[in-house]
């Protein structure tokens, strides 16, 4: 759940989490509709699916038990380099580095890193200064100085990065290393880390149908492969630029233009560096419903809410809960 997503944000998920799958074998035979509802609003749905894929490889291979060693740990669905070295520093007190954006901007500080940290010379240097230090805390390389020093050291860099050597207006005031500091030293501490500039921000805009027929409503669910992959939407398209017509955009996506086109409801949110606007609509259902896609599902409110949405549709699914009231 930590993978791209803040502490605060996260807390109540775990919460919630801990509650109704609070071992390896109910999240290895939960069923993907329970994980997914689970999940709801922290994004990034490939992480559960993960999850469960190597709750399921555990339950396989390591008869249950999570593994300790980091090479079986690194094996692990989801779980990449940083993940394996936080897991076996922090919950095992194993001498394994970890990097993420807040250590990379800590290390680059004090030890005066120009170069991009994304490249592979400085990004290995970066690794082995990492490798080092919680080398030094397990008293590989000198005396060992007190227990647990591999997981304090590790959460301590991802504390200071997050907490002190912030990316703006750091508090290099309260820094317990700022003596060892070479950006500060050398009153460069904006410069680093030395990144690639942000990606341009794409805008992209979407009309969406809330279909309603008797009571019920079309929803889909998206397909395998997809961003936000087997969630559930209100039919929508992408407008690529062109003037909004809604008529016209409903008969392009159904085949056949609904009746009584009102708006409901307009979403704005971001997703890595896209701005997206959601124009949703609700309308009547058309009267030859023969020529909808199969893949559509009519179904009452008090099921839809059961299901798994993105967090635009969820929005969308609020708004037309407060017109139906």
């Amino acid at each position: 759940m930590l993978q791209q997503t803040q502490v605060k944000t996260v807390i109540p998920y775990w919460e919630r989490w801990m509650r109704e799958l609070p071992t390896i074998g109910s999240l290895a035979n939960a069923k993907p509709e329970k994980i997914h509802k689970l999940w709801e609003g922290l994004g990034y749905y490939t992480r559960v699916r993960n999850m469960q894929k190597a709750a399921q490889f555990i339950e396989q291979v390591h008869g249950g038990k999570f593994p300790e060693k980091f090479d079986n740990v690194l094996a692990l669905s989801g779980i990449g380099r940083y993940t394996a070295g936080a897991i076996c520093s922090i919950a095992f007190n194993q001498p394994t580095p970890i990097l993420d954006g807040n250590v990379i901007r800590v290390l680059t500080r004090i030890f005066g890193i120009a170069e991009n940290p994304r490249e592979k010379k400085a990004n290995a240097r970066l690794w082995n200064l990492a490798k080092q230090l919680v080398c030094y805390a397990a008293g590989l390389a000198a005396p060992k100085r007190s227990e647990g020093g591999c997981s304090h050291l590790n959460q301590s860099l991802m504390e200071l990065g997050a907490l002190i050597c912030t990316p703006r207006d750091p508090k290099c005031h309260a820094c317990p290393v700022s003596k060892h500091c070479f950006a500060l030293q050398h009153q460069r501490v904006s410069e680093f880390p030395n990144l690639d500039k942000r990606p341009i921000v794409t805008a992209r805009r979407f009309a969406a149908f809330v279909l309603e027929h008797r009571g019920n409503f079309l929803v889909r669910q998206r397909p395998e492969g997809v961003v936000n992959a087997h969630l559930w939407e209100f039919p929508n398209i992408e407008l690529n630029g062109e003037p909004l017509n809604p008529t016209a955009a409903a008969r392009e996506l159904f085949g056949v233009a609904p009746k009584d086109v009102k708006p409901l409801c307009t979403i704005k949110h971001s997703i890595t560096r896209y701005r997206i606007t959601v124009e949703a609509f609700h309308a009547a259902a058309p009267a030859n419903q023969g020529r909808l896609k199969a893949e559509l599902r009519w179904l009452p409110i008090s099921e839809l809410h059961k299901l798994s949405f993105p967090s635009a549709h969820k929005k969308i699914l609020k708004a037309l809960q407060l017109t139906s009231s």
